[in-house]
């Protein structure tokens, strides 16, 4: 018949209850140890007991009739305490009474003595079974948890590939990029220490190095002449002459220029595994990558400054700060001088401002006008509009120059609806009496767009029809009003909510204009 050995049980531990020495040897030498078990013993069930609660073994041998603890009251110390070990009951005689008691106290099965090695193996086979099954669930469940430990390591290493290959792409702060690589060397390797030396490629001496420890988190970043190691005296997976320390050391490259080394040690034993080296080198390549960038962007910042200034000087005096940065990042699109060009003018006027300024403090109208001059202003450079220019209690801006945005028409809308949402909001921490409202009026248009002035005082606007016409369609609006013109309405029709409110002379035209007011701003 099939053994208990040839079911792969590996060192399953079996204890033998009975008070029979011959039968307790008899059950070890001709059963268990030939087929593979570790085995205890105990005489009688008070030892047995005993036994089981100082360390649980996989399977339990138990006779039914022993002295001071039968195995029936084993049985139910065992039920009392939760304890479930598949159990072969021995007794000398067998009932059906018998085998239902102990069933119900968890024995998987009961021999019948005298017995034949046959018919005790067959019922350590099935009842060891689950005890198998068990200790290959637990061989497996720690199988995964290796892998998912060495799968979250490799998962830990990519991130860190990733975040340092971001970092030398972003270019924010290049010596930080270095600083970062070494401790991605720390994280990722099994070193105590990481060094990254810098050669001049004209002279080949070092002009500095960058050190950083496991343990002692220092760092170390200094001009000192260190001498780039030599690979002819540092072995790729050795150690220096005369220091105790592995050391593995690769190159920097950039191009056919040896630029640096970066190096890893430890003075514990064994070498750097390949896994180390590979790693090294990758964060090696992502080095050379950053001192290469470090010295273009040095280069290319040189070349800019000087037209940076230019620009700065120029249009930082009447454009907003964000338009000015975007002028900076693309000035081969900035031309000074007039040109005719198609713009969206935005006027904001605050109603009623006259009347009540008549009937307020010089010191709370200034406040309260700085507040709602500041609530417009947010809001066309929340758009990137120009401010053009503050009239009183009155903002004029424009869209689409002196940057282009093919979105112009929406930008300046869109200025025009959080400027009387931020108004709305600006009234829940004013008195009544100081609650006010903007009447806006916005509108297409083509017009001269440049400097005007002299070059000692000059100012960068646009002036032409259609920016009066705008001028009096804020001129009409009623309070928290936004009025649009024609052409502002058929490019915006699907992208806001407005309806027509008639064709209105305005003042200085000699034909009536269609005018619509915004009601609603859809965002898609």
């Amino acid at each position: 018949m099939k053994t208990v050995k040839e079911t792969s049980v590996d060192k399953l531990l079996a204890l033998v209850i009975d008070d029979s020495r011959e039968i307790r040897d008899y059950v070890i030498e001709y059963i268990l140890e030939p087929n593979g078990f570790e085995v205890i013993i105990a005489k009688d069930g008070v030892e047995g007991l005993q036994q089981i609660m100082a360390g649980r073994p996989d399977l339990i041998l138990l006779d039914y009739e022993m002295p001071r603890l039968t195995g029936y009251e084993v049985l139910l110390k065992l039920q009392e305490h939760g304890i479930k070990i598949p159990t072969i009951l021995m007794t000398s005689h067998g009932s059906e009474q018998l085998a239902i008691e102990v069933f119900r106290l968890g024995v998987q099965d009961y021999v019948i003595k005298p017995f034949t090695t046959d018919t005790m193996l067959k019922a350590i086979e099935d009842a060891v079974a689950v005890a198998r099954l068990k200790r290959e669930k637990e061989q497996l469940t720690r199988r995964v948890i290796l892998a998912n430990h060495e799968l979250e390591q490799r998962v830990n290493e990519l991130n860190e590939l990733y975040r340092v290959g971001k970092s030398i792409t972003a270019l924010n702060q290049p010596g930080k990029t270095l600083e970062r690589i070494v401790e991605a060397v720390l994280s990722m390797t099994r070193s105590e220490e990481c060094t990254l030396n810098l050669i001049d490629t004209k002279t080949g001496e070092s002009k500095g190095h960058l050190t950083r420890r496991r343990y002692d988190d220092s760092r170390q970043a200094a001009a000192q002449g260190t001498k780039l190691l030599d690979p002819n005296v540092v072995d790729g997976n050795g150690a220096r002459p005369g220091s105790p320390e592995t050391v593995l050391s690769v190159p920097l490259q950039v191009g056919q220029k040896t630029v640096g080394a970066l190096s890893i040690s430890k003075r514990v034993n064994g070498n750097f595994t390949t896994h180390d080296n590979r790693i090294l080198r990758m964060l090696a390549d992502y080095a050379a990558i950053a001192l290469h960038n470090m010295q273009l962007m040095r280069q290319l910042q040189a070349t800019k400054e000087h037209e940076k200034r230019q620009i700065r000087g120029l249009f930082e005096r009447y454009v907003g700060p964000k338009v000015v940065e975007q002028m900076l990042a693309q000035p081969e699109k900035v031309k000074l001088g007039g040109k005719r060009q198609d713009i969206t003018v935005l006027f904001a006027d605050v109603r009623g401002f006259s009347t009540f300024s008549a009937k307020t403090s010089p010191e709370i109208l200034i406040e309260l006008l700085n507040q709602y001059i500041r609530v417009a202003a947010d809001a066309v450079l929340a758009e990137e509009g120009t401010l053009d220019k503050f009239m009183g209690d009155a903002v004029m801006a424009f869209f689409n120059a002196p940057m282009p945005q093919s979105d112009h028409a929406l930008r300046a809308v869109r200025a025009a609806w959080k400027l009387c949402r931020a108004v709305e909001r600006l009234h829940r921490y004013l008195v009544p009496a100081h609650r006010l409202h903007f009447g806006v009026g916005v509108g297409i248009g083509e017009v001269v767009v440049g400097n005007i002035g002299t070059p000692q005082m000059m100012n960068f606007t646009v002036i032409g029809d259609s920016v009066n016409k705008v001028k009096r369609l804020q001129e009409t609006a009623q309070p928290g009003q936004i009025l649009i013109n024609r052409e502002t309405y058929h490019l915006l029709h699907n992208r806001i909510k407005a309806r027509h409110i008639g064709d209105i002379q305005l003042k200085g035209q000699s034909q009536p204009e269609p005018v619509y007011e915004v009601l609603e701003l859809w965002e898609h």
